[in-house]
């Protein structure tokens, strides 16, 4: 074991505060686009865009998370029976990506287990579906380049994950070879499956009442160990 590789959300920074800060721009969206829904409503509403949108990008080996966004955003507007207003979308993906960044936190573990880790002289990379404007800032605000040799958005690599040329990317980035990494992540479609089809051993990190996004449900395999808490990472991996 040569090297770590950490998925980014649902991994090393926790999704649990992103629903308090989207709400609200739900809300004042709807209100800009001149109706008057209950919360309960436009939530269904968004939701079943997002999930309709989602598949749809699962299907392709890279996208921009930009463009998703914006499809997601255009099919919660028909579903809601109103027209969608370029000036309105502008407003809201404005909000929408401060409220990503300023909400995804690290988790309580995260820093302490890094430390360990890189103590060990363990190559340890990020391999992220996100975009770069969304990768850099959060790498720069909790400073992560003290702990990271290399982050790579799935923009940079021009592929997203489960597609074999984003590992492949990060492979090459580091000069190590797939049996030598072991990937970190908590999507069983993206992290694991992906990571196990170029021969990568797998740890999924499971968060209790938290589903990882664009799942499709499809069979996926085993991972190599499964955890709840980063701060088990360090048992697993040879000192």
């Amino acid at each position: 074991m040569k090297g770590i590789f950490f998925d980014l959300g649902g991994t090393l920074f926790s999704y649990s505060n992103i629903g308090q800060g989207a709400a609200p721009l739900l809300v004042e969206a709807t209100r800009r686009l001149g109706l008057d829904l209950a919360l309960e409503d436009m939530g269904a509403a968004y939701w079943q865009a997002n999930r309709e949108i989602s598949v749809i990008y699962a299907q392709k080996d890279y996208y921009l998370h930009a463009h998703m966004f914006r499809d997601t955003f255009r099919r919660f507007v028909q579903l809601l029976e109103a027209e969608f207003k370029e000036d309105i979308y502008d407003w809201y993906r404005a909000e929408q990506h401060r409220v990503v960044v300023e909400t995804l936190e690290l988790k309580h573990d995260c820093i302490e287990t890094l430390e360990q880790l890189k103590d060990r002289e363990l190559y340890l990379s990020i391999v992220s579906n996100i975009d770069e404007d969304t990768l850099q800032p959060l790498v720069e605000r909790e400073g992560l380049h003290r702990y990271f040799e290399h982050w790579t958005s799935s923009e940079a690599a021009r592929s997203c994950k489960p597609h074999s040329r984003f590992f492949e990317v990060s492979l090459d980035k580091a000069g190590l070879e797939a049996e030598e990494v072991l990937f970190v992540g908590d999507s069983p479609e993206h992290d694991v499956g992906g990571a196990s089809a170029v021969g990568m051993r797998t740890v999924l990190i499971v968060q209790e009442g938290v589903t990882p996004p664009m799942q499709s449900g499809k069979p996926t395999p085993e991972p190599d160990h499964e955890i709840t808490h980063l701060a088990e990472l360090p048992d697993l991996v040879p000192g």
